[in-house]
């Protein structure tokens, strides 16, 4: 069951508190927090001015709260190896055989997976375009906002201190991060494919039709049984006058 819009955002508020409990580097965390708030504005502007669906809202919010808990450990240090080792007795960065601190590439995925929705859903709903035009819209969307993204990222490196830098981009060294940061994020993104290209029971796909052809077709089907109906009524007419 999808919480509420209003759930949503006390959930995201409760993360948000919760993160500045006795931070360990506040002035780092305040500078990714701030993007949390951009987020939250934008996020609350788009949704008065295009309502979304409360399964889409809250995907949002989940990446929202993602990052804001990433934000408390500046993403290079949280500690999330600790905690799969604590739950599983597994250690995933030995399984996986890193040797770097990775929960910034999960977030950069995690973006791809839950903005892709709201975008397809607006374009669907909003401007009845077809599902295959709001998921191409969708991905384009994703790659060309985690372009921007890395290119805010590069300025930050060229005007900050090499310290504060890594602080905010946990770059760790990777000289092609930002590559596989935006390739993640599309992976993400693409990953609603799967979706929208499985068949219905009747064998059509979600592609097939637009809203707006959903619509036309209902509309002709009713004009069609109407006309039918017209058509009986005045046979039987006819042949009452016949007789």
């Amino acid at each position: 069951m999808t919480p509420s819009k209003a759930l949503s955002s006390l959930l995201l508020l409760i993360v948000f508190a919760g993160s500045w409990i006795d931070p360990i580097w506040p002035a780092e965390q305040a500078m990714q927090s701030s993007l949390t708030v951009v987020a939250c504005v934008a996020l609350w502007l788009l949704d008065r001015h295009y309502p979304l669906p409360e399964k889409e809202f809250f995907l949002i919010v989940l990446f929202l709260a993602t990052h804001t808990i990433a934000a408390r450990w500046l993403y290079s240090n949280i500690p999330y190896d600790r905690w799969v080792l604590s739950l599983t007795g597994i250690s995933l960065d030995r399984l996986m055989g890193w040797h770097r601190n990775n929960f910034d590439r999960f977030v950069h995925f995690l973006y791809g997976v839950c903005i892709t929705p709201a975008i397809v859903s607006i374009c669907t709903t909003v401007y009845h375009r077809r599902l295959q035009t709001g998921f191409c819209v969708a991905l384009i969307a994703v790659m060309v906002t985690s372009l921007w993204y890395e290119w805010f990222e590069w300025l930050l490196a060229m005007t900050l201190s090499e310290k504060a830098a890594e602080a905010f981009n946990g770059q760790q060294g990777d000289i092609w991060d930002p590559h596989k940061d935006m390739l993640l994020a599309s992976f993400g993104s693409s990953l609603w494919a799967l979706r929208f290209l499985v068949r219905q029971p009747d064998g059509s796909s979600p592609f097939d039709q637009s809203p707006l052809d959903k619509e036309a077709a209902f509309d002709g089907d009713e004009k069609e049984n109407r006309q039918k109906v017209k058509d009986a009524d005045y046979s039987k007419h006819e042949r009452e006058h016949e007789r």
